[in-house]
């Protein structure tokens, strides 16, 4: 670690009244920024500065314990969650301590329910608002934006995320970097710690290819920060550019939340302010909104406000029209708009009838259009109303290991539907209901949807390996019925951030909870059976 980092950041505290942030930025876990912190740290105490460690995991490396014994440590508060003793950072004691420096890692963390912020940064941002300096550690992956892109690169999902302004507002963020082949080395000694993480998901993650993508997503931050640093200097001297950025939101469409996080990182890398305009058209709204899609753009809306965009919403006759005037308003230079989920019918193209992309494009005049391709993850190109599952009749193997007996028949010979594109679970759940229904005229649909809502709220139903198995019981059955969905590019449940890819509906008579009890228990042992999941999915496409 070179001393003018250090000494700059030294400086920094010595004349600033004000918080600044600083944040050691890894590829991975294991490449050494928890103990470049602490080695900052060692030498920021030494040059006389009021220096405390907030909370600063060593997950009891030698190095780590001993230069953090160094500097006074503020006592983490430990609590109770679910049977599970969790050690938390203790806020309310570092602000009242008051040091001029204090040493936060891990800065995605959430925090355990019930505590005064829900997450760590939060808990920064409010220490960096007393006055105190903040020094942290982030991995790159953790970045709001870039959801996706990790996703892409290393096939998983990752839940603690923390907002991009988090590294537009660091005052210096600095590269903690290794080779990747010196990470792996590391991985294979045992030197790396990675709580929770199943061995699958450590193989996909440490492989060579997505090591070598999350460093190049590394550099290219730390790059793209440089620039935005310089051109805010610039800015500073010279009368800004006018154009700004806009993105064009659709409730019709299911992969809004990877539109906002592409319009985030370009309005970041121009240095410019940005829009998110949701315009419904009131020729096409129908009598009564749909619950799922109002929640998506409500989510969606969110997400933006994070990002730091202003967000807008208009109902207008011509949804292009309503989009060109508010760029016009707004002296918008570029917008950013999904291509459309709905193609146009063979005769509306020959009377020359064209889309929304290109009427928008066809009535820009000095303005970039940037068309973004949402459909990635699989999302269903027709319309909520006219979505319907594709059916497919199959016989489900592997189902030797059970013994025979009729509840094992029945999921047996269970109808196996592919759920098209990614959905909410809601809706996925009305889609196997309905197609239940079509070979069951003993079920009340309604009295079936309502019996399954209010289980849900209960408790969710979501189980473990990517299963979901809503159940009811209902009056009137005279035979318990199940049906079973498959999704390529999974069900998602809103409030626990669970994603099903197999779902099982179950419906059984009031009258006979032995067999429901029965029903549930095959269903749990088929899903535990990682062969069996396995080859449904493959069934299924």
């Amino acid at each position: 670690m070179g001393s003018n980092r250090n000494d700059s950041f030294l400086r920094l505290i010595q004349h600033s009244q004000r918080g600044k942030l600083k944040i050691y930025l890894g590829y991975s876990s294991g490449v050494g920024k928890t103990l470049a912190m602490l080695q900052e740290a060692e030498r920021l105490y030494e040059n006389g500065i009021d220096i405390v460690a907030g909370f600063v995991d060593t997950h009891e490396r030698e190095e780590a314990e001993f230069l953090l014994s160094k500097i006074e440590s503020i006592p983490p508060k430990k609590q109770i969650h679910r049977g599970i003793e969790i050690t938390e950072m203790t806020l309310d004691a570092i602000l009242q301590r008051q040091p001029s420096v204090v040493l936060v890692d891990e800065l995605q963390h959430t925090n355990v329910p019930g505590s005064k912020n829900a997450r760590r940064y939060e808990d920064v941002e409010e220490i960096l608002g007393a006055g105190i300096h903040v020094i942290s550690t982030l991995n790159i992956q953790h970045l709001e934006s870039l959801y996706e892109t990790v996703e892409q690169v290393t096939g998983i999902k990752v839940k603690d995320r923390v907002p991009d302004r988090l590294l537009s507002q660091a005052e210096e963020l600095v590269n903690v970097d290794i080779t990747p082949d010196d990470l792996r080395q590391r991985l294979i000694e045992g030197k790396i710690f990675l709580p929770g993480r199943p061995g699958n998901l450590v193989s996909d993650f440490f492989k060579p290819e997505s090591l070598e993508q999350l460093r190049e997503l590394t550099f290219r931050e730390l790059a793209s920060h440089i620039d935005l640093k310089r051109r805010t200097q610039i800015a500073d001297e010279f009368p800004s550019n006018p154009d700004q950025i806009m993105v064009c939101l659709s409730s019709n469409n299911l992969n809004c939340e990877a539109l906002i996080r592409y319009a985030s990182r370009i309005a970041g890398r121009l240095n410019k302010n940005w829009y998110a305009v949701s315009v419904q058209n009131l020729s096409e709204t129908k009598p009564v909104a749909e619950k799922g899609s109002n929640r998506r753009v409500a989510d969606t809306m969110a997400l933006a406000r994070e990002l730091g965009a202003t967000v807008f919403t208009y109902k207008g006759d011509d949804a292009v029209k309503t989009i060109l005037q508010f760029a016009r308003e707004y002296r918008v230079g570029h917008i950013i708009i999904g291509n459309s989920e709905r193609t146009l019918p063979f005769w509306d193209r020959i009377r020359g009838k064209k889309s929304i992309v290109e009427r928008l494009i066809d009535g820009c005049q000095n303005i970039s259009v940037t068309v973004f391709d949402t459909r990635q993850g699989g999302s269903s190109a027709s319309s909520p109303n006219n979505e319907q599952p594709l059916v497919i009749k199959k016989e489900i193997t592997l189902f030797d290991k059970l013994p025979q007996n009729e509840w094992k028949e029945l999921v047996m010979n269970a109808k196996v539907v592919v759920l098209n594109g990614a959905m909410e679970k809601e809706k996925a759940f009305r889609l196997l209901l309905q197609e239940c229904c079509k070979t069951r005229p003993d079920i009340d649909e309604q009295e079936a949807w309502k019996r399954l809502l209010e289980r849900e709220k209960q408790g969710g139903t979501y189980a473990g390996s990517e299963i979901g198995i809503p159940h009811a019981r209902l009056e009137g059955l005279k035979e318990a019925a199940v049906i079973i969905g498959v999704s390529k590019n999974g069900v998602t449940d809103k409030e626990s951030k669970n994603r099903a890819r197999i779902i099982f509906l179950v419906l059984t008579p009031i009258s006979d909870p032995n067999g429901h009890i029965k029903i549930l228990g095959v269903i749990s042992n088929m899903a535990s059976d990682t062969q069996w999941r396995n080859a449904m999915l493959q069934e299924a496409y």
